[in-house]
């Protein structure tokens, strides 16, 4: 059985850091060729933050680009995404993602269809105080 689980959040001031990590079990490791992260509150959508694939291509959103950097161990199949400078708008549930095709980045965020054939975490809180 596949599963990605989160793992680093927490409560921070305005302009901590925090560092997530996401374990993947049950992939095969050739099927992990992007792993990525979103968030999303209670009352907004799903918003994609940043990808990584396996030859080490990354996108990030603008939002996030120059605080946020992700990084991928391909031996592991874990995800890590080093978040700086945080402020409270980024308070949301973390949430570790793997699409089940070979397709990555923006490609992958912007279509409904791809979407529906990922396999996400259980999310990970991250409350960033003013």
């Amino acid at each position: 059985q596949v599963g990605l689980v989160e793992s680093g959040g927490g409560s921070v001031q305005d302009g901590g850091s925090l560092r997530l990590s996401c374990a993947a079990s049950g992939f095969p490791t050739s099927v992990t060729h992007c792993m990525g992260c979103f968030r999303e509150a209670p009352v907004n959508e799903r918003e994609a933050i940043a990808s990584i694939q396996r030859d080490g291509n990354i996108t990030y959103v603008d939002s996030v680009k120059d605080r946020f950097t992700i990084s991928k161990d391909n031996a592991k199949n874990a995800l890590y995404l080093e978040m700086k400078f945080l402020k409270p708008e980024d308070t949301d549930t973390y949430i570790c993602a793997a699409p089940q095709f070979p397709v990555c980045g923006e490609s992958w965020w912007t279509n409904e269809r791809w979407l529906q054939l990922t396999t996400w975490g259980l999310g990970t809180q991250v409350t960033v105080s003013s």
